[in-house]
């Protein structure tokens, strides 16, 4: 039997979906992914061009570097797309592919759920995206985790980042995955679910260590024509 890969139909039918993917062939699955990959570079690309996270290359604008400011910007754009094509890429197919290695998941199964866990993850930066386009400023933290909580009364970079990765889309991913994991391999339930939220844990405790390299200081130091790495 042949069935659709219908994305937003099947967002709240994971059993039906799970059990389509276990006794159909389902079609239109490399159409799904393309527009998913499409939205996630547009969101990274909007983001770029209204200016989040680009406030280090003001000075040269209001130094009236027009043309270093302009190089700037461009070359964090690209740099931006750039970035958003691996986070995308390695979502979908790296983490699909661990998946499948190291669990012995079934390919199709494992794309499919990373299809879902990369979606979420666009809508998480397009909500945040539009929240501060609407309200005119932004934060380094994500207002759906517990960044905001932790900046409050912890002083320390590295665990306020590190519970900034924390976040209502992280539990909404491990349910996912829960559940596909769960019905594709023969895991025991408890280990699959102690084994997602410690690999999450470790990527969030990764992630808050790479946020602390100033890439924009030393974008801005490079167009500058100083050191970056002073």
């Amino acid at each position: 039997m042949i069935s659709d890969f219908r994305f937003w139909h099947f967002f709240p039918r994971q059993g039906q979906l799970i059990h389509n993917i276990q006794h159909t062939e389902m079609r239109n699955v490399n159409k799904r992914i393309a527009c998913i990959i499409a939205i996630g570079l547009l969101v990274f690309a909007l983001s770029e061009i209204w200016g989040m996270n680009t406030e280090s290359l003001t000075p040269l604008l209001a130094a009236g570097m027009w043309d270093a400011y302009t190089l700037a910007r461009w070359t964090s754009l690209a740099g931006t797309l750039l970035w958003a094509g691996f986070y995308l890429a390695f979502h979908l197919y790296g983490a699909a592919f661990l998946f499948s290695k190291i669990l012995r998941m079934p390919w199709r199964p494992a794309i499919i759920m990373q299809t879902y866990v990369t979606a979420l993850l666009v809508i998480e930066k397009g909500l945040i995206f539009l929240l501060f386009a609407l309200t005119g400023f932004t934060m380094s933290v994500s207002i759906f985790s517990f960044g905001p909580i932790a900046s409050t009364f912890l002083d320390n970079d590295f665990l306020i980042y590190f519970f900034n990765q924390l976040t209502l889309f992280t539990s909404l991913v491990i349910a996912i995955q829960y559940r596909f994991i769960r019905s594709f391999t023969k895991i025991n339930p408890k280990l699959v679910l102690f084994g997602l939220i410690m690999l999450h844990i470790i990527a969030a405790l990764i992630v808050a260590s790479f946020s602390l390299i100033p890439v924009d200081d030393m974008l801005s130091g490079f167009m500058e024509g100083g050191n970056p790495f002073e």
